[in-house]
């Protein structure tokens, strides 16, 4: 597993209520020559201001940013997925930020995100997907699996709240299903390769 979070082009890290913690602690862990793009992907409040970006920049030694309509996505960089907008990828592997109505009651949706991964990256993607408390994100998972995507699954009685990484392991979207402290470890591991190869 190690190895394919390796050679993923990029790294999904997803979740909504309880995910906020493990996805910081993965972000906090990446080491400065970590070369992959990571897209992190949680449920953000419709109208409130989030210093999310703030909070990963100031703990992270890779570069973190907010994503922008026609960004073009690099590695060794942290992009956020912005409140109100559906993030997606474009073919030549760009960001397009939509606008369109709410899945899952919400917007960012992990699905949508997911999907678009799976179209535009296929198997050189990586997703994992983390505490939430509705089914967002396990049909998008399905999809990248199907497409030969590494696909990761917080062990329910793991997560703070069970509801979204059940519904994925429901319909057999994750091929890995992890307790958080696996899936840093695997990450590490994978930081590992990056070294022992640089």
């Amino acid at each position: 597993m190690a190895n394919r979070l390796h050679t993923a082009d990029i790294v999904l890290l997803s979740g909504s209520a309880g995910a906020f913690d493990p996805i910081f602690r993965i972000v906090k862990s990446l080491p400065e020559t970590y070369a992959k793009a990571v897209i992190v992907v949680i449920h953000r409040g419709k109208n409130n201001f989030s210093d999310i970006e703030n909070l990963f920049g100031d703990n992270c030694r890779i570069l973190v940013s907010e994503i922008s309509d026609k960004d073009k996505i690099a590695g060794g960089q942290v992009y956020i997925a912005p409140a109100n907008y559906h993030t997606l990828f474009e073919k030549d592997e760009a960001f397009a930020l939509d606008v369109s109505e709410h899945v899952w009651y919400s917007k960012p949706s992990i699905d949508v995100t997911f999907e678009s991964a799976a179209d535009v990256f296929g198997n050189r993607c990586a997703a994992i997907l983390f505490s939430g408390a509705n089914q967002d994100g396990a049909r998008g998972l399905l999809k990248l699996r199907k497409k030969g995507a590494l696909t990761i699954v917080q062990r329910p009685d793991d997560a703070e709240m069970a509801i979204m990484p059940k519904a994925a392991i429901d319909i057999n979207a994750g091929e890995f299903v992890l307790t958080f402290n696996q899936i840093l470890q695997s990450m590490r591991d994978s930081y590992a390769i990056t070294t022992q190869n640089s």
